[in-house]
């Protein structure tokens, strides 16, 4: 197949270029590096099959000479990372909303499939657990610009879905807390890269306020897994489906693991997140999906253990941080 991957020189959309090139396809990526990198697809420069674009998805005339002949698009590009989103959210918004009709209006005028990346962030403040992909969104007041992201996400679910009733296949992924290889602590912003810097780095582990939220990791190769599976079963088509874990896991506990795996003596700490969020912030505390649709309809379930997976990452780290500016 001729697949289009926006955003693929980022954390996860490097891995998914990574295993659509071992399944035989001929992959395009289009990222603007602004938060992807050049390192994660140096190892990819002399496959023949792989073609690298550096440009934005808000860029018309590119994305339909980029879209002409491809059979699929995967598109993960998007502002992300709750730092950049709090202090940029009018970006936030144009980018992954304005990009994402631009993506999917000219998969539609090449009549290619689509999967539309989305996240967990769309549930918003929901405390009905665990969060299933039916269930209503509940987004905080419009004066905390963290919620700038979860309100573009679910437009862009709706974009999708409007897409779908004109008669285009596209299917939408929502994601929980990815993590492995490749993640940029200073650029996407996750708190496993946060802690795993600070732990190899002997510095404090930062916690926000308790500590106590929770959250469902789930490893890198799963996400990509999953996604491919959206985006490739015909019973996905018009689905949103959660792609994570199901183990909750105490942000504090997560700290503590990894500072047990990684050998470190850090200190833990706690900060207030309005601290390192600004006045305006709020934080969820809890995050757990519903994993039934993704079993029935994908035959999808998260199969890498935390601790194994954790193990991979720090090794990823040790190994390859200096390479990668972290």
């Amino acid at each position: 197949m001729r697949i289009l991957v926006t955003g693929g020189a980022g954390y996860i959309g490097s891995h998914l270029v990574d295993a659509l090139l071992g399944e035989g396809c001929e992959v395009w990526v289009v990222d603007n590096l602004s938060t992807g990198k050049r390192a994660n697809i140096d190892h990819l420069a002399d496959r023949e099959a792989f073609h690298f674009v550096e440009g934005s998805i808000l860029d018309e005339p590119l994305m339909a000479q980029l879209m002409a002949g491809m059979e699929m698009v995967y598109h993960l590009a998007a502002v992300v990372g709750v730092k950049y989103v709090v202090e940029n959210p009018g970006e936030c918004i144009r980018t992954n909303v304005l990009g994402t009709e631009v993506v999917l209006e000219q998969a539609w005028r090449n009549r290619a499939r689509a999967l539309v990346v989305s996240s967990s962030e769309v549930y918003g403040k929901s405390t009905v657990l665990p969060l299933r992909e039916e269930d209503d969104c509940l987004f905080g007041a419009t004066t905390v610009p963290r919620w700038s992201y979860a309100l573009a996400k679910a437009l862009d679910e709706h974009l999708a879905l409007d897409y779908v009733r004109r008669g285009m296949s596209v299917s939408v992924v929502r994601y929980f807390n990815s993590y492995g290889p490749r993640l940029d602590a200073k650029g996407y912003g996750s708190v496993v890269a946060r802690l795993i810097t600070q732990a190899l780095k002997g510095e404090p582990m930062t916690m926000f306020d308790d500590g106590q939220q929770t959250r469902c990791f789930t490893y890198v190769e799963d996400t990509v897994r999953g996604t491919i599976l959206a985006g490739t079963r015909p019973e996905a088509i018009g689905q949103v489906v959660n792609i994570g874990s199901d183990r909750e896991t105490v942000v504090l506990e997560l700290a503590r693991l990894i500072r047990e795996l990684a050998g470190s003596q850090s200190e833990i700490v706690h900060v207030p997140s309005r601290q390192a969020y600004g006045g305006r912030f709020e934080e969820t505390r809890r995050r757990r999906p519903a994993v039934e649709k993704a079993r029935e309809l994908l035959g999808f379930t998260a199969q890498v253990p935390l601790e194994e997976g954790l193990a991979r990452t720090l090794e990823w780290f040790r190994s390859s941080s200096p390479r990668f500016g972290l």
